[in-house]
């Protein structure tokens, strides 16, 4: 299943990505810092929602409550709960 979340509070504004039952691949970030948001996705490919939860939920960004990482959290779960309602 191929999924666009509109990130909140970054300075990526989208995150792509899809998801093979538990297991997301093939993450995107439009727009936000290039280097972290190439390293983010490589580091994570082919890691469960759990997992991919555990390392990023919770990691701020400066003086923001969030940050790309914890918005992929976010985004890898909604997809998940979506996926899980269309079964």
């Amino acid at each position: 299943m191929k999924y666009k979340y509109k990130t909140r509070n970054t300075c990526a504004s989208t995150i792509e990505l899809e998801l093979e039952g538990d297991i997301v691949r093939n993450i995107r970030f439009n727009g936000g810092c290039d280097g972290n948001l190439k390293a983010i996705p490589l580091l994570v490919d082919g890691w469960s929602v759990d997992a991919i939860e555990e390392k990023c939920k919770g990691i701020t960004c400066g003086p923001r409550s969030t940050s790309c990482a914890d918005q992929l959290a976010c985004a890898v779960r909604k997809a998940y709960e979506e996926s899980q309602k269309n079964q």
